[in-house]
Formats: C-alpha cells, sequence, structure tokens
C-alpha cells in the first residue's frame, strides 16, 4: 500500500542531512530536551510516589486503618464491639487497645510518652510491630509480668536497653490522707522498636492490654477497637458503612483522617512537582519552533517546488508538522525508555552516586526516610507521553503554518 507523499517527504527531511549543520544541531538539542524533561518527570514522580507509599507503609505499620474509640474514652465489652466490625466483608481483623499518657524515669532523665496496651497476638493482625522490633521480641509481654517496649528514640533518650528496669509514672493518681500520690510501676524493658517515624519512635510504648489495665484502673474496659480492612483507600467508605452497625456510644475514623496532614502535604508537592516539570519539557518541546522555522526557510526552493507540482498549502503543512512531530517523538521515545529505566533502578543508582562522590542524599539523622525510594505507576507514565506528544505537536503548527504561505514565485525569484 503507498503511502502518502506528504509522510514520505516528512520522513526525508527528518533523515536527510542539512546543508546548515546548525538547524541539525538544534534539532538534536530540542530532541535531547525533550528526552530528558520526559525521564526526569518520570523519575520525580515515581520518587513521588515511592515517599507516599514508604509513608504510609511506615504510619500504617504503627497506626490501624480504622478505629473505633468511645466517647468518653472507654468501650465496655470490646468483643461483642469487634465482632459487630467484622460482619462487614471488607474489614480483616481487629484489635482491642488502651491508650494513654505517662511518664517515665531512669535515674533522674524523665519523658513522657503516649503508652499502649495491647494484645501481641491480636496487634500483629492489625499492626506491623514484629517487622520494626531491633531487639527483644513482642511475645515477652504478658500479662502481669510488667514488660514494656520502647520506640528507639525514647529508650535512646532514657540510657536504657532491653532488660533494664523503668519506672512509669500515671497521671491518674491515688487519693490518700496526704493528698494525692501519682500512681507509679517499675516495668522491665523486653523489646525496642524502630519504625523510621521520629513521633512514634521517641513517644511510644507498649505494654500488655491487662497490664494497661490495671495500671489505669480500667476494668474490663478499653480505649477502643482498631480494625484492618482489604483496601486500605477503602477505608473512609467502610467507616460510613460501619456506623450504623455500631450497637456503641463510639466514634469512628479512618486513617485519612488521622494522618491527614502527611499524606495532603505529598499529594500537594507532587503535583507542584508534575507542573514544574511539565513547563521543563513545554521549554524543550517549544525548541521545536526554531528548528521548524530555520528548516522552512532553509526548504523554501523545495517548498516552491512542490507546490508548482500541484501541492497544496494543507500538504505542505502536514510535511513539516510529520518533520516536527517525528523530532518529538523520537525524543519522547528516548525519554521514556530512560526514564522508566532510571525509575526502576533508581535503588542501584543512588547508592552507586553516593559511593562514588562520598556523599550521603538523605541522611539518617535528619530524615525519616534516608533510602530514596521508587514506585514506577504507569498511569503516570502514560499521562506525561500524552502531555509530551501534545505540546510538540502543538509546536509544530505554526512553522508549518509559514511553511504553507511561502510564495513558489517569491522563492524561486533568486534560484
Amino acid at each position: 500500500m503507498a503511502l502518502p507523499y506528504e509522510l514520505l517527504i516528512g520522513l526525508r527531511y527528518t533523515r536527510a542531512k542539512r546543508r546548515n549543520h546548525f538547524i541539525s544541531f538544534i534539532s538534536l538539542i530540542s530532541m535531547l530536551g525533550i528526552a530528558l524533561g520526559v525521564a526526569a518527570l518520570i523519575v520525580v514522580l515515581s520518587v513521588m510516589n515511592g515517599f507516599q507509599k514508604e509513608l504510609r507503609t511506615r504510619i500504617l505499620g504503627v497506626a490501624s486503618h480504622i478505629q473505633i474509640t468511645g466517647i468518653n474514652g472507654e468501650l465496655e465489652n470490646w468483643p461483642a464491639l469487634a465482632a459487630q466490625a467484622m460482619q462487614h466483608p471488607e474489614v480483616r481483623a481487629a484489635a482491642p487497645f488502651i491508650q494513654s499518657q505517662a511518664m517515665f524515669t531512669v535515674d533522674g532523665s524523665v519523658k513522657g510518652a503516649l503508652v499502649r496496651g495491647i494484645l501481641p497476638d491480636q496487634e500483629d493482625k492489625v499492626a506491623d510491630f514484629r517487622r520494626t522490633i531491633k531487639s527483644g521480641s513482642l511475645d515477652d509481654l504478658r500479662p502481669g509480668e510488667f514488660g514494656v517496649v520502647l520506640g528507639a528514640e525514647l529508650a535512646r533518650s532514657l540510657r536504657v536497653f532491653t532488660g533494664d528496669k523503668v519506672t512509669l509514672i500515671a497521671p491518674q493518681g491515688t487519693v490518700t490522707p496526704a493528698g494525692v500520690v501519682p500512681r507509679l510501676k517499675s516495668f522491665r524493658v523486653v523489646g525496642i522498636f524502630e519504625v523510621g517515624m521520629y513521633e512514634y519512635d521517641a513517644g511510644l510504648a507498649l505494654i500488655h492490654l491487662e497490664d494497661a489495665q490495671r495500671l489505669y484502673q480500667m476494668g474490663d474496659r478499653v480505649t477502643g477497637v482498631r480494625l484492618k480492612v482489604d483496601d486500605l483507600f477503602s477505608a473512609p467508605r467502610i467507616v460510613r458503612e460501619l456506623a450504623p452497625r455500631i450497637n456503641a456510644d463510639a466514634y469512628l475514623s479512618d486513617w485519612t483522617q488521622s494522618h491527614a496532614n502527611f499524606f495532603r502535604a505529598v499529594q500537594i508537592e507532587k503535583t507542584m512537582m508534575f507542573i514544574i516539570l511539565s513547563l521543563i519539557v513545554a521549554v524543550a518541546a517549544f525548541n521545536l519552533v526554531s528548528t521548524l522555522v530555520m528548516a522552512v526557510t532553509d526548504k523554501q526552493a523545495d517548498i516552491a517546488i512542490l507546490r508548482t507540482l500541484g501541492a497544496r498549502p494543507r500538504s505542505i503543512m502536514t510535511v513539516f508538522v510529520i518533520q516536527g512531530a517525528l523530532v518529538g517523538c523520537i525524543g519522547l521515545a528516548l525519554g521514556v525508555i530512560g526514564g522508566v529505566v532510571l525509575a526502576l533502578n533508581i535503588d542501584v543508582v543512588v547508592p552507586a552516586i553516593e559511593r562514588l562522590f562520598g556523599v550521603q542524599f538523605l541522611s539518617k539523622e535528619v530524615y525519616y526516610i534516608s533510602d530514596l525510594p521508587s514506585d514506577l505507576q504507569w498511569g503516570d507514565v502514560w499521562g506525561v507521553t500524552l502531555i509530551a506528544f501534545v505540546l510538540a505537536l502543538l509546536a509544530t503548527l505554526y512553522p508549518s503554518w509559514r511553511a504553507a504561505r511561502v510564495n513558489p514565485a517569491e522563492a524561486l525569484r533568486y534560484e
């Protein structure tokens, strides 16, 4: 099947060596500019997705997808409430907890912390503490033994290790004839965990649920129940569906409410980076304008001959649109391939650069996430590809329109 002559001429002009090498140089720069812009956009979006995924994993390794808490801070008959929640087909697991403030003191060092009473076996179903344990074991939290698992930063500030003793001071005091006496209890450190987020590592301690009930005089009551669902992004909808089913004076919340600021900040930053880098792609794409304008000037005699042979202005315009689109598409293809390869191997490339130059981009002492994560999403790749292609196509319109308006008589006057 014969190809349209506009396509054949456009391909020929793209491949042909030009008398003016500067035009070829500008065309190459335009192509490389589009490739670098597209690759940078794909890599940055993948890294932003990776940060969002890593942050979500770390937060939800400690927090819960859905949390049911009592209106007055206490829930009675939590097994019945957990059974009601488990009737929802998308709720995977439930675990009770007690949460309150306390102070830890060791040899004059005092630190405030959030104390969470848990059942280790059931907590494994809704959180991922076991993966973060650096020393000791979560299984050593046994009722009546008053063991505690501390965050790494909290343990470091108290200068304690696994096996050491710490004194817990509860905010609820005991009334005596001499006045209100703070409630103190000695705990043994049975484990240290490190989530990677300072908020938890420096301010969270885990004890057994029964020890917490005894310490805070809650009897059989708990603060609430934590739920894990099949799809964490469905948590807001599941909360709305669970509300009528829960037969208790309770407040339901999901992870998007309790940690909304983290994820909103990451999403806003991703959107802004997308806009900024799209402008870089636009600048590279519009370099095609200068390339094609010079190409039109260089090919005026050819355009005039084509016009005298019967070519319509629309055909001339199509020839240069094809030429510019081919340059843009080659740069786009190189950028997509390079960006995808780099995004998939960024965990290898970045450490190699750090070793080569002796630098560290994300210091563990400063950043929550010290490794550069990457999560390539093909939806982002197709979106970047479409935007770059449209920009490259738009950049060809004005030079092609000028080519279509070339007057054959004026172009051939001095030939």
